[in-house]
């Protein structure tokens, strides 16, 4: 008998549809809501809002709160902390300063290359035909996307700091599944926050002297950091318990096009017709190394409910009724 909530279930259902829709609009929104959040705060206050109010939204979930099952696992924890938020949330204020938001969003759709090639190096596995094709065509997007957006320094600068941002994320990604399957998602992507909230903390608090808030900046840190850093985290952790981290991944290919969507609607920003089809190619290429890296790894990979640190007769029982 097939159940609707087991990982690799047939079908999405509308909790499914409306956990996917509101983690990827949340997560493409997050370069708008830093566009805004910039007119009032600095580069590193906008990073540690985010985190403050991310770790103060995951706070109350019991589930965050959950001891990690792997004590020694914490100096990773840590580690991760600082290349997956610390780093990257600081570079992203500071990128935004010389780009656009919608451009920000259609690099960093480059991550899931960067995380397949991290993992090819890191593990040495050589890479099928499948995931090379993807690399070369994504990174051929990425060309596509900057070639026509680097009006100067400034902008080329930008969109440097960016691809450094999806480097740390792709480092970040092949760390944090290992981890996460040992001690349960919310409870290592809430210990990574709050070790990146203490690590932005200084800066963050000296930025407040070099900021002038206004209202709609304000509110712009509390949905970055409430919404992109906490709600959309357990809504994505919710959806890989339920239909798997295969199909969960579909969420990462919203993000490019509502920040594209988003930036031009609300913000008047304007996207070169050549840099869209890089961001397709960014995505085409981001979906082929993902199936291919997915072939070699297929059973870890949709195995949501050891993700969700569920108990292991759980995840049998999802088995057998898949």
């Amino acid at each position: 008998m097939s159940t609707s909530s087991a990982p690799g279930s047939s079908s999405f259902t509308a909790r499914d549809l409306s956990l996917l829709l509101g983690a990827g609009v949340m997560w493409g929104s997050s370069y708008l809501l830093i566009k805004i959040g910039l007119e009032g705060f600095a580069p590193e206050t906008v990073a540690w809002l985010r985190l403050l109010f991310g770790v103060a939204t995951l706070t109350m979930l019991p589930g965050a709160r959950r001891g990690l099952q792997h004590r020694h696992d914490w100096w990773l924890v840590a580690v991760l902390g600082l290349v997956w938020m610390a780093v990257p949330f600081v570079l992203f204020p500071i990128a935004q300063q010389h780009i656009d938001s919608a451009l920000a969003g259609m690099v960093n759709g480059a991550a899931p290359l960067f995380t397949a090639l991290i993992a090819v190096l890191w593990f040495r596995n050589r890479p099928t035909t499948q995931v090379t094709a993807g690399l070369l065509v994504g990174f051929l997007g990425v060309v596509a996307i900057a070639d026509p957006s680097v009006t100067g320094r400034a902008t080329l600068l930008g969109i440097l700091l960016v691809l450094a941002a999806t480097v740390f994320f792709g480092v970040a990604f092949n760390l944090s599944g290992p981890l996460q399957g040992r001690n349960g998602a919310l409870s290592v992507i809430w210990r990574a926050e709050l070790v990146a909230l203490a690590a932005t903390t200084p800066t963050g608090v000296y930025g407040l002297t070099d900021s002038t808030p206004t209202w709609a900046s304000l509110a712009a840190m509390v949905a970055l950091g409430a919404l992109c850093t906490g709600v959309a985290f357990y809504f994505f952790v919710t959806l890989v318990g339920r239909v798997g981290a295969t199909r969960a991944s579909v969420t990462v290919y919203l993000g490019p096009v509502v920040a594209i969507a988003l930036g031009a609607l609300l913000a008047g920003e304007r996207v070169h017709p050549v840099a869209l089809g890089g961001a397709a190619l960014v995505l085409l290429g981001a979906y082929l190394t993902s199936r291919g890296t997915r072939a070699r790894s297929r059973p870890l990979a949709q195995d949501g409910v050891r993700l969700l640190g569920t108990s292991r007769a759980r995840t049998d029982r999802s088995s057998t009724a898949s």
